[in-house]
């Protein structure tokens, strides 16, 4: 949908009330209704159903009568909003012309009130070229329902974060200004996508930073999943600039190998097509070593060192879990233990070379003299023996002794367990249950006159 700013200058407060209305509705019904919408915006006179009516004509709005009568945002309506929030900040107060388009986005030239000159960024997931983004992007992440809207808000916010990361720690990126709802405005980059260049004064260095700024990344912990020529600008002075971030993710994703080799293989291609770069095929020799050539130039990702950073940690990247954190928390903490430990290992492991053949001297030595003493030691270890036998003795008396005792108190124990029982049981016999409530009780009949009869010729 193509953006025609010209309508916004018409727009009222109450417009923009109502669409803020939608928003708010579409958070828990992918169709607003129309008495939501109207309960929400709180307008005068029912003044909401004509506002809607304004906002359809313009195709802010999209009406659904399928299910019941209710309304929800299209993508203009969603620019409309963003660039009000802009302007009312102060980030910018003119939008130009369209300078790129893509699978994803949407980028817009703006203007402060300096005159300086922005690009803004909209992003538009869910068209018709690239509506697998639950299988391709991580933005879901473990949400099941979603609406396109609020996925392009998650790949702005992405964007905006990484953005800011990367120019922190000095890579060549954009210069992130400001970002709201969909919209990420960000310094514009005066130069050209690297697929337009034809010619090139120095193409191995522009080729060697390049691979430089994919293996920099790695080692700060991210792979940008989709550095090819379509996202890497360049100026007349063949600086190098990327761009296009939402999709990047951590090392330590289960796809990262596959994900770092394609963005250099796509490189290696590129140049060796448009620039006629010659890369040497690896040739295998007999005994299976590989001369230096296009394998040898590749960076390996196994062999890539990530003592420079965290980033991935930093801006939660796809791939990165708890268990990641804790490893690495579990490195920084380890690593000074083996920095101290290391000096008193190295003068430990360290020996003098002589010591061997004292060593083998003395052993002689100790031989003859050995010889000459078998006898004494006989004697001495049967003397060794004797006493060491009525210790055992002696040990052996108080282990029976400790034994009895423990026994003793067994026996103890039992009996006046016995004895209690006993009393408890005695207790319960000499008791008499006492006549319940509804026993049957003898109100003076023949059993009772022979009973008192019974009582007195016992007394008798």
């Amino acid at each position: 949908m193509k953006l025609d700013v010209d309508v916004l200058r018409y727009l009222s407060k109450d417009d923009f009330r109502v669409l803020t209305a939608v928003e708010l509705g579409m958070r828990n019904h992918e169709i607003v209704p129309t008495e939501l919408i109207d309960r929400i915006a709180r307008l005068k006179h029912g003044g909401t159903y004509k506002v809607l009516k304004n906002l359809l004509k313009h195709k802010l709005l999209h009406h659904d009568s399928s299910k019941y009568d209710g309304f929800r945002l299209t993508y203009l309506g969603y620019d409309f909003l963003a660039i009000k929030t802009m302007v009312n900040k102060g980030v910018f107060v003119a939008v130009g012309r369209q300078i790129g388009v893509g699978k994803e986005s949407d980028i817009f030239e703006v203007a402060r009130e300096d005159g300086t000159v922005l690009a803004m960024k909209l992003h538009r997931l869910g068209r018709v070229s690239f509506r697998a983004v639950k299988s391709k992007r991580d933005y879901l992440r473990h949400r099941s329902s979603y609406n396109w809207l609020y996925l392009s808000r998650l790949a702005a916010l992405k964007e905006f974060a990484f953005m800011k990361a990367l120019e922190t720690h000095g890579f060549p990126v954009p210069n992130a200004v400001e970002h709201n709802r969909h919209c990420v405005v960000m310094s514009l980059i005066q130069g050209y996508p690297l697929v337009q260049v034809k010619h090139l004064q120095n193409p191995e260095t522009v080729f060697e930073t390049i691979i430089g700024i994919v293996v920099r990344l790695a080692e700060h912990g991210l792979i940008h999943c989709d550095f090819n020529e379509f996202n890497i600008m360049i100026n007349d002075d063949e600086k190098i600039t990327m761009i296009d971030f939402p999709q990047m993710v951590s090392v330590s994703h289960r796809n990262a190998q596959m994900y770092f080799d394609r963005d250099v293989e796509c490189i290696f291609k590129f140049f060796r097509k448009r620039f006629n770069l010659s890369f040497q095929e690896s040739i295998d020799d007999i005994d299976g070593s590989d001369e230096e050539g296009d394998e040898a130039v590749k960076p390996c990702f196994s062999a890539i060192d990530r003592s420079a950073g965290f980033l991935d940690k930093e801006l939660a990247a796809s791939g990165f879990t708890r268990k990641d954190d804790e490893d690495i928390q579990r490195f920084i903490e380890g690593g000074a233990e083996t920095d101290t430990n290391s000096d008193s290992e190295g003068t430990d492991s360290v020996e003098d070379p002589n010591e061997a053949d004292i060593i083998d001297g003395d052993s002689l030595h100790l031989t003859e003299e050995d010889k000459g003493h078998e006898s004494q030691g006989k004697e001495e270890n049967c003397e060794a023996g004797e006493s060491s036998g009525s210790e055992k003795e002696e040990a052996s008396d108080k282990e029976e002794n400790n034994q009895n005792a423990m026994g003793n108190e067994a026996e103890l124990v039992k009996s006046l367990s016995k004895q209690r029982q006993r009393a408890i049981a005695a207790a319960h016999r000499g008791r008499k249950t006492p006549a319940s409530r509804n026993s049957y009780k003898d109100k003076g009949g023949r059993s009772s006159h022979n009973s008192k009869i019974q009582k007195q010729l016992s007394s008798w």
